[in-house]
Formats: C-alpha cells, sequence, structure tokens
C-alpha cells in the first residue's frame, strides 16, 4: 500500500506532462487539492497503483467542470482593451495565486474606482465630484478649453503647467474602422457649452472665446480635429490647433516627411 504523495514532488511532473490533455485550470485543481486520497474527493477518478511512482497515473482523467466562477471572470477580463482569451486566462491564474487578501483588496480598490469616480457634466473629465476641480477652479481662464481625447490628456498638460485654462475631454477619437462615429464621443456636450456660454442668460456657464483641438497627431486624431472644427465654425468662436513640430533634440534628417510639412506650416516669428 503506498502512502499519499504530497503536492510538491508532484508538481514537476504536472506542469511538464504536455501530453496528459490537462488545461492549466485542471493541473492548479490537482496541485491545491493535497495528497492522491484528497484529489479523489474532488472529482478525479482513475487513480491505479502505479502513481507510487510520482508521475501522471495512466488513464488519470479528470470528472470535473470548469467552476463557473472562472468563466465568469474570464467573460469580464476579455472585454477590457487589449486583453484576449490567452492574456485573461494569465491574469486570471495570477490572481489565484496571490495571497486572498490582495486578490480582493483589487476587487475592492476596482468597486470603489466605479462608485466614487464620476464624469463631470461639463468638461466630461473624471472626478469625484460633479461638477470637477477644473470647474469650480476660479484662477483658470474659462473663456479658453482645450480639447483632449482621453482624461490622462489633461493630467499630462496639467503636469507640464504650460496651460491654465479649461478643458472638455471627448472620451476616445473618430475611428470609422472601429465603428467609433461622432455620437460615441462627447462632441454635443462641446456644442452644449458653446451655445450655453452664447445666451446672457445662463451666467453660470463661461463665454467660451477659443477652442483648441489637442487631439493626437494620428490618422484618427486628425480627422477627428477637422469634424470639430467644421462643427464649431458656425458658432463664432475661434477655433486653434496645438502646434506640432521638429522635436527638442532631433534633426532634421531624423525626423519624418509629416514632422517636417508640419514644422513649416506652423513656422512663427523669431521675435
Amino acid at each position: 500500500m503506498h502512502q499519499p504523495q504530497p503536492v510538491p514532488a508532484l508538481r514537476h511532473s504536472l506542469i511538464s506532462d504536455a501530453t496528459g490533455g490537462f488545461s492549466r485550470l485542471q493541473y492548479v485543481t490537482i496541485l491545491r487539492c493535497g495528497t492522491w486520497k484528497q484529489r479523489q474527493t474532488v472529482g478525479l477518478s482513475g487513480v491505479s497503483a502505479g502513481s507510487a511512482s510520482g508521475g501522471m497515473p495512466s488513464g488519470y482523467a479528470l470528472a470535473m467542470s470548469k467552476p463557473a466562477a472562472y468563466d465568469r471572470l474570464l467573460e469580464q477580463l476579455e472585454t477590457l482593451p487589449g486583453v484576449g482569451k490567452r492574456s485573461a486566462e494569465r491574469i486570471a491564474f495570477f490572481l489565484l495565486k496571490q495571497p486572498a487578501r490582495d486578490t480582493l483588496a483589487l476587487a475592492d480598490a476596482i468597486r470603489e474606482f466605479r462608485e466614487a469616480l464620476v464624469v463631470c457634466s461639463v468638461t466630461g473629465m473624471v472626478s469625484e465630484a460633479d461638477p470637477c476641480w477644473i470647474v469650480t477652479d476660479t484662477k483658470r481662464d474659462h473663456g479658453t478649453v482645450l480639447v483632449v481625447e482621453q482624461p490622462t490628456d489633461v493630467l499630462s498638460l496639467e503636469q507640464s503647467g504650460a496651460y491654465r485654462g479649461s478643458y472638455h475631454v471627448l472620451m476616445g477619437r473618430l475611428s470609422p474602422l472601429d465603428a467609433v462615429g461622432p455620437g460615441d464621443l462627447n462632441v454635443e456636450g462641446l456644442l452644449r457649452r458653446i451655445e450655453l456660454g452664447r445666451d446672457a442668460g445662463q451666467p453660470d456657464w463661461p463665454q467660451i472665446r477659443e477652442v483648441i483641438l489637442g487631439t493626437n497627431p494620428t490618422l484618427e486624431g486628425d480627422g477627428t480635429a477637422l469634424y470639430l472644427a467644421d462643427q464649431i465654425a458656425a458658432t463664432g468662436v475661434a477655433v486653434t490647433r496645438l502646434a506640432r513640430g521638429i522635436p527638442v533634440g532631433q534633426t532634421l534628417q531624423t525626423v519624418s516627411k509629416a514632422v517636417l510639412s508640419d514644422a513649416v506650416k506652423g513656422r512663427r516669428s523669431a521675435d
């Protein structure tokens, strides 16, 4: 009669058996169940006396199905940008290996993030209050609005200290290939701000003198900027675009034709 074998001695043989037909979830289930006898209690069958050698028993089969909680987690992880099935599995097993308190702390942080943060009804910025800290800052020039794609763009500009006006976050950019149209962005909110600012009966909405288009210098970003410029043109508000040109430290030979073209078109006085 062989003695129950502890998990550590089996770890290498289980992981290295590439022909056993076991999924990663089944490996983890086996490894976390302790001894062979304990593993039988969770629905594993086919254990024979040949298991005394420490390897995978012949005919070893897993009678249990994947837990529903595992499938639900994968479904939610796959909704994240850039996360496919393989990446979702890696994240799931990483979370499984962590102490329970760390995994639950992550879940609590996600829940708190979603419950505590809101999208400002004026600027579209993520904040803990509506209106956000941008709107309530009386030291800003609220007559100038810088339009950006994402909340992270606002944080980058704030860290630079070069701009002290208001912002408007689109929450994305136009992308026909991804089926992202004007209705999917915060465009109506911008036009509404401009319109209410022109109405003398709306003192809480400052008059907007200039809209600065700060979308990224990409094909989609340029397309979004052109669309916004066309929409704002009828309001009479001045529309400008963030300057683009040769980065500091680069030479004319190392930059692209598009950058050189932007630099020539955006040239300014040397005074």
